[in-house]
């Protein structure tokens, strides 16, 4: 008798990187990569995060050591957005899902590497505003989760963008912070060798993770990690 095997399928996080890309491109936008091991200009430097920030503390950060050598596991897919500002292919409209590391305890919605999605849409004074971030995430999240799905924008600091806001989604009876955005800084178009003057960006970033907690309905980050047999066959 013929032994019958089972397919394999895509595991719930690629399921949700590839849907939110597809989303992304129907919006303009093209999809970049990026390594994980990226050098502190890139990761920090480069997007206004100086040398004493909290963000590049041993507890926050994976250093490669040495540590003198300046090498360390990406916190965050923002140094992709970086790389790819400072090719100067502008006008620019990129989208950069991939893995994060971050040195912090997990808990149910925490882990020390998770994916994130990052995105930048460059282009003349004028023609980008807040608006018009305000669409691509009210589109994305749309898109994701239905036209009822509740989201509020509240104002915040991220060092590489001015002015910041956050944006938050109702998860059963709580708020869950999902992406922090904003304008870009001036000072990151500098550090890319581009004049502030004669662009302006919208930019944003969030962890993957999350979302697909609100989408399938996961209480708990971590089981994404396992490779716990009877949770991956859900999907």
């Amino acid at each position: 008798m013929e032994e019958t095997k089972q397919l394999g399928h895509l595991h719930p996080l690629t399921q949700m990187m590839s849907e939110m890309s597809d989303i992304f491109r129907e919006m303009g936008f093209r999809v970049a990569d990026g390594p994980e091991k990226e050098s502190e200009w890139n990761n920090f430097d480069a997007l206004n995060i100086p040398a004493n920030h909290p963000a590049r503390a041993m507890q926050d950060t994976f250093w490669v050591k040495p540590h003198t050598a300046g090498q360390l596991l990406r916190t965050h897919t923002t140094s992709v957005s970086l790389r790819e500002l400072a090719k100067k292919q502008l006008p620019l409209r990129v989208v950069s899902p991939g893995r994060v590391f971050r040195n912090e305890a997990t808990d149910a919605t925490h882990e020390a590497q998770f994916y994130q999605f990052d995105g930048l849409a460059i282009d003349r004074p004028g023609v980008i505003s807040m608006a018009h971030l305000k669409g691509v995430l009210s589109t994305l999240y749309k898109r994701l989760f239905g036209e009822n799905i509740e989201m509020r924008f509240r104002a915040s600091f991220f060092p590489f963008v001015e002015p910041g806001v956050e944006v938050d989604i109702k998860w059963g009876d709580r708020w869950l912070e999902v992406v922090g955005a904003g304008l870009l800084h001036p000072n990151v178009f500098k550090a890319a060798g581009i004049d502030p003057n004669e662009w302006q960006g919208l930019a944003f970033g969030g962890g993957v993770d999350r979302l697909a907690m609100i989408k399938y309905g996961i209480e708990d980050v971590r089981h994404f990690y396992q490779g716990d047999t009877r949770f991956l066959k859900q999907f």
